[in-house]
């Protein structure tokens, strides 16, 4: 916006004094943005939960239900996944209790989140382009009205809101997107109160609301750099000349932003330790991590341009070579952004500024900390977009303040008016359909497929549901495949390893279980499954050092120590295989294969009464199987309880014959 043709208001304060007048007079925008953005994303009440995290998060995961002090214990202190977002586990808990596990309650909490940030930013937008433009209440206010809430359109039914809007597991992004607007406009509340007592309570404020953005999700970390950002223009507090900041009339701006650091730096370095943890942190080179950043820059203002074809999913390139063609691609758009920015600074600050705020705010998730296995992701233009939607308010904000100046034909008008009806509706249309692609887990990965026919995490979800619905041979194919596009995809060698050993191709499942653990050598279940069929072709010392690698990865998991037990009986070791045994039960003592084993060692080391407790425990957990009822006949026979040992013998000879008579032979 060419704010050099506008003059600034006299005082400043008149400005600042005017804004606030009609915050609470004029209710039709806010409500129109929120009617127009729930109706463009009402497909997503048909969206089911999908297998993209959300299996892992929601479906698989009972530690975040509900409210009590076990579940809010857990919120505050896991880095489940790698994000720390106790405050977005927070409402997901409370979702549980009002809607079980429907997914539909999932979505409507965070359409109603997105639709009040759309009114939220159309509050925000308000404020900046007034003092932009210099405006105050009385002057052209519906002008005003109408830019800010194009503005907030624009940010709200974008195609690029999708993936946060519908994916639940993106509720970080819409929670944490709502209380980082609210620290905006706390702080421009903050910058514009002509008294210093206001001042610090719109501070105050601002702080708070800030930690809970936080509390939802890390990526807001960089907010200090952007109010200075916004010091300087469009709130004129900084001049554009850093080294004069700290000179007495500009050091008092600077010192109100550091509380904001000093969270901003603690939840930076806890989100790093959650992405760690998780082991979400990936390998590469500096080099391709800048490659990466730079393309980033490029993608998501291109996409903003021209949203087709956007896709859950863009995979990093497997081939270090690829990695050519992103690397020129991002350092040939950022040279002519720059370049274009050198020359428009001066009659079009407003480029800059929303050119410097998109940088800055994207750069925890650019790339140069790589996290997971994307490229870039349509989520992550939620809050560094917000820019670009607040130039496109201040261009037509500012078609109208020329219009002023000079009459427009009637043609030009009715072009000026329609202009932005047609853009939200061709918005609104392509956020329609892309809202359905999560519909379910097959529509998601099979249009992910469709985009990017060489995705390796597509062709192993697939493989996973093929699988499921017992088509293990297409499962097969697309494990295959997986693997081929990219070896080092460590959950498809795990998967493929484990459907070739039910297959009986052992040589081959070993191989690539092993190239999983190369890849995550913290894989506990690769580690046991690998013990397994080491264990069964003799190579019983190998097999004892992946079962003990597992249990100290996870010291939970029961049936490792239960392969350890086996192994060890099998060995002749009885005292190390009720150790183990013990502590298998320990962890599951709902499982009749852990009390089997522990009865039968037991009973070789002449423990007879406790493994008989132990072999009547299997029978009451599972009565109609015949393996229970067997070993306590045998045991009841060694204790000279023939009648009873009878008895279990009738029992599982009868279970035996009904086993034997197979469904599927009919």
């Amino acid at each position: 916006m060419k704010t050099n043709n506008l003059r600034r208001s006299r005082k400043s304060s008149k400005a600042s004094e005017s804004v606030p007048k009609q915050r609470g007079t004029k209710w039709f925008e806010p409500a129109f943005i929120a009617i127009v953005t729930c109706v463009t994303f009402l497909p997503v009440f048909l969206n089911q939960f999908v297998d993209w995290d959300d299996y892992s998060n929601l479906v698989n995961n009972p530690r975040y239900r509900g409210l009590g002090w076990s579940q809010l214990r857990w919120m505050f202190t896991t880095f489940h996944l790698g994000p720390y977002q106790p405050l977005s586990w927070v409402t997901l808990g409370l979702d549980y209790l009002i809607w079980g596990m429907n997914p539909v309650g999932y979505h409507l909490t965070n359409l109603i989140l997105h639709a009040a940030n759309g009114v939220f930013f159309y509050f925000v937008s308000r404020r900046l382009l007034a003092v932009a433009f210099s405006m105050s209440d009385e002057e052209e206010s519906w002008r005003l009205n109408s830019s800010a809430a194009f503005a907030a359109l624009i940010f709200a039914v974008h195609p690029m809101r999708v993936e946060s809007v519908a994916w639940a597991t993106e509720r970080r992004d819409v929670l944490s997107g709502f209380f980082y607007i609210g620290t905006i406009y706390s702080y421009l509340r903050a910058a514009l109160d002509p008294e210093p007592s206001g001042r610090r309570h719109w501070l105050g404020i601002a702080l708070a609301v800030y930690a809970l953005s936080l509390l939802s999700k890390a990526t807001s970390i960089t907010l200090p750099v952007v109010l200075v950002l916004l010091d300087i223009f469009p709130l004129r507090r900084l001049p554009g000349r850093p080294w004069v900041w700290f000179n007495p009339p500009f050091r008092s701006v600077l010192y109100e932003k550091l509380p904001f650091l000093a969270l901003a730096i603690v939840f930076a370095a806890v989100a790093l330790l959650g992405q760690r943890t998780a082991g979400a942190l990936q390998q590469y080179e500096v080099i391709l991590r800048v490659a990466q950043t730079l393309y980033g820059l490029n993608f998501y203002l291109w996409k903003t341009l021209i949203p087709i074809h956007l896709s859950p999913l863009y995979e990093l390139p497997v081939d270090a070579s690829q990695w050519a063609w992103v690397f020129v691609l991002g350092v040939a758009g950022v040279i002519v952004v720059a370049v274009a920015l050198y020359f428009l600074s001066r009659s079009w600050p407003a480029l800059l500024a929303c050119w410097l705020y998109y940088a800055v705010v994207l750069v925890p998730v650019s790339g140069i900390v790589p996290i997971g296995p994307q490229l870039v992701a349509d989520r992550y233009s939620y809050l560094p977009c917000l820019s670009w939607a607040l130039l496109a308010g201040g261009g037509f904000l500012s078609m109208w303040t020329i219009s002023t100046n000079k009459k427009p034909s009637r043609g030009k008008a009715a072009l000026g008016c329609a202009m932005p009806v047609v853009i939200l509706f061709i918005l609104g249309f392509l956020t329609w359909k892309q809202t359905g692609v999560w519909r379910d887990s097959r529509t998601l990965w099979e249009y992910v497929l469709a985009i990017g026919p060489n995705s390796s995490i597509a062709h192993d979800a697939l493989g996973k549901m093929a699988e499921a619905e017992g088509n293990s041979g297409q499962a097969l194919t697309l494990y295959r495949r997986a693997v081929a596009i990219n070896p080092g995809n460590a959950g498809a060698n795990f998967n493929l390893a484990r459907l070739l050993a039910r297959y009986g191709q052992l040589h081959d499942a070993v191989s690539h279980y092993r190239a999983t653990l190369r890849i995550d050598p913290d894989d506990a279940a690769a580690h046991n499954n690998l013990g397994l069929l080491l264990a069964s072709q003799g190579e019983s010392t190998e097999a004892l050092e992946h079962f003990y690698r597992a249990v100290a990865i996870d010291p939970s998991y029961a049936l490792a120590f239960f392969n350890l037990g086996r192994v060890f009986s099998s060995q002749g070791q009885e005292e190390k295989a009720v150790q183990n045994y013990r502590q298998a039960l320990k962890l599951s003592a709902d499982q009749i294969e852990i009390h089997l084993g522990l009865g039968n060692a037991l009973e070789k080391q002449g423990h007879l009464e406790e493994a008989k407790e132990h072999f009547e425990a299997a029978v009451k957990l599972k009565p109609d199987s015949a393996d229970p009822h067997a070993a306590l006949a045998r045991l009841l026979a060694a204790l000279g309880a023939k009648d009873d040992a009878e008895k279990h013998y009738q029992e599982a000879i009868r279970l035996l014959k009904l086993q034997s008579k197979v469904p599927g032979s009919r």
